[in-house]
């Protein structure tokens, strides 16, 4: 297994991992800071200054478009890229979008477990095998 994929799955992993245990252990509090971060264009610009960043540096160093789980990492990596230049760019429609995103009931339950999965499926690839 290549280094680089091994290295990004062992940071993407846990970070997904956490994500997605916040969204079901703290579901109220997480709509919360979601409200309250979607009602600032400062805040959301920022963090697209951030995923831009995290998502360039992903596709740098892992633009690999393989035929096994590497792939889910240069995907990672360019939703990074069109999130964070989505921020920057659009933050009023990224404050409609996510607002939406969270008003449904059941979305953040299954983003929490989608993400979990995730997560535990590049944790496991990263550290274990």
């Amino acid at each position: 297994m290549p280094t680089t994929s091994i290295f990004l799955a062992k940071l993407i992993g846990p970070l997904f991992v956490a994500l997605g245990l916040a969204m079901l252990v703290n579901p109220a509090v997480l709509h919360a800071m979601a409200e309250e971060f979607l009602r600032s264009y400062a805040l959301i610009f920022l963090s697209g200054l951030l995923t831009l960043v995290a998502g360039l540096a992903i596709v740098n160093v892992h633009n690999s478009w393989t035929r096994d789980w590497r792939v889910i990492i240069t995907v990672l990596g360019w939703l990074s890229v069109i999130g964070g230049v989505l921020r920057i760019v659009l933050p009023q429609a990224v404050a409609s979008i996510g607002m939406t995103f969270f008003s449904q009931r059941f979305t953040p339950i299954v983003a929490g477990l989608v993400m979990l999965a995730l997560g535990g499926f590049l944790s496991f690839k990263g550290y274990w095998q």
